[in-house]
């Protein structure tokens, strides 16, 4: 049997397709970045009133508040905005064996990572719509050591159905 075209090489003898699909790429802004919103503007609002004030007293060394004001809105507005963004660079694909991630961000290059679904995998579904549905964790290193991450199929049309394969995928492994 022939992998599906432009999988060759990629997929395992006998592994099919199931599902293939792409996240909500719209903008939503979570609780969680709700700290960083408010700091960011608290930054940036100190910035803004710092360049008034050395504005007045003439030439350009307000100038140098420039940078911390946008320092400040990239922390408010950053979050949201990057997560939307790169999600409408993520593609997602469910084999009876794997669930593939393949993003392709500019500047950043192309990115195909795979993970193994069986009966152990530890699934967390999140209905609604767009339903989410994570498979895998990891820790990504943060300037302050690291965090851990939830990996899986964010925000996408018809959750439920993925959902229901993944078990079926479960079930046939057993």
């Amino acid at each position: 049997m022939n992998a599906a075209a432009g999988w060759e090489g990629i997929l395992d003898e006998g592994e099919e397709i199931l599902w293939q699909g792409r996240p909500d790429g719209r903008f939503v802004f979570k609780v969680t970045h709700a700290f960083t919103f408010l700091f960011g503007l608290a930054f940036a609002g100190f910035a803004l009133f710092w360049m008034i004030m050395a504005s007045q007293a003439g030439g350009f060394f307000w100038a140098f508040g420039l940078i911390h004001f946008f320092v400040g809105l990239s922390l408010a507005i950053g979050p949201p905005i990057w997560s939307a963004w790169s999600r409408r660079h993520t593609w997602y694909t469910l084999t009876n064996e794997h669930a593939f991630i393949a993003t392709d961000i500019p500047m950043m290059g192309r990115k195909l990572k795979s993970y193994q679904i069986d009966r152990k995998t530890r699934i967390t579904f999140e209905p609604g719509n767009p339903a989410s549905l994570y498979f895998a964790e990891e820790y990504r290193r943060t300037k302050n050591g690291s965090r851990l991450v939830r990996i899986g199929f964010e925000r996408v049309e018809g959750g439920e159905e993925v959902y229901r394969l993944v078990r079926q995928i479960q079930k046939d492994d057993a």
